[in-house]
């Protein structure tokens, strides 16, 4: 059995699960993959019970009711693999903004002496971004900065949703006291992680906008990912983090 996995959320990827499944599991080292799908009306569930067909016990589908948000997709994936050995859990979108071919650099750097290894579109302070509207990018650049400024969280990507955790950061961290369910919910998992004392490495990977499918970014997780972070300041001032 390996021991690592990614876990994918999904809601109508219909065009891209496909693709993505087959270029998770041609990795070598091997990954097992756990997709999280929130009912997609699109077939998206149907489509990876086809594929398990053919890659047995290393494809793994967790099907949930309906749509509850991105935090609580990765929250019982998380969950999931906990049950099981696997010692590096990493996340990733399925649109293929997050090149699968970084995922075992991740994993690398958490064999090293990291906990956490976050992939990161502005590390060093380069913006790695393909075919974002520069507003976008600028919104999501100093939404960074912002989350540094209130938090003091020393992550140049703070909101990036291209992570690896070693186990141990997901056994300690309190997984059922995270809150926050969009954008948020990324500086949360962070945040919690520097305030255990785990050791944050970022990865500069380069982020491409999705080619196919529709984005889940939403006014509402913005407004969420902006006050959460106060919140977030404020619990730990107070030790009710």
């Amino acid at each position: 059995m390996s021991d690592r996995i990614v876990i994918i959320p999904t809601y109508n990827e219909i065009e891209n699960i496909e693709a993505m499944v087959h270029k998770v599991m041609g990795l070598e080292p091997a990954f097992h993959l756990l997709v999280v799908d929130d009912n997609s009306p699109d077939g998206t569930a149907d489509k990876v019970e086809l594929l398990q067909k053919e890659y047995g016990d290393r494809l793994h589908l967790l099907k949930r009711k309906g749509k509850a948000g991105l935090g609580t997709a990765y929250i019982a994936g998380f969950k999931w693999c906990m049950e099981k050995d696997y010692q590096y859990i990493c996340e990733m979108d399925c649109d293929f903004s997050h090149n699968p071919d970084d995922l075992n650099r991740l994993v690398t750097v958490c064999e090293g002496d990291a906990d956490m290894a976050v992939g990161s579109r502005y590390a060093g302070g380069v913006v790695n971004v393909v075919n974002w509207p520069m507003g976008r990018v600028l919104m999501s650049y100093y939404a960074s900065k912002y989350v540094r400024i209130i938090t003091g969280l020393r992550v140049a990507d703070s909101t990036a949703g291209f992570v690896c955790y070693s186990r141990k950061v997901l056994e300690q961290i309190g997984l059922d006291r995270i809150k926050f369910k969009g954008y948020a919910f990324q500086i949360e998992m962070k945040f919690r992680t520097w305030k255990k004392g785990f050791k944050i490495q970022e990865v500069p990977i380069i982020f491409t906008d999705r080619t196919f499918g529709v984005s889940k970014m939403s006014t509402k997780i913005f407004r969420e990912a902006l006050f959460g972070v106060m919140e977030l300041r404020f619990k730990s001032m107070f030790g009710r983090l």
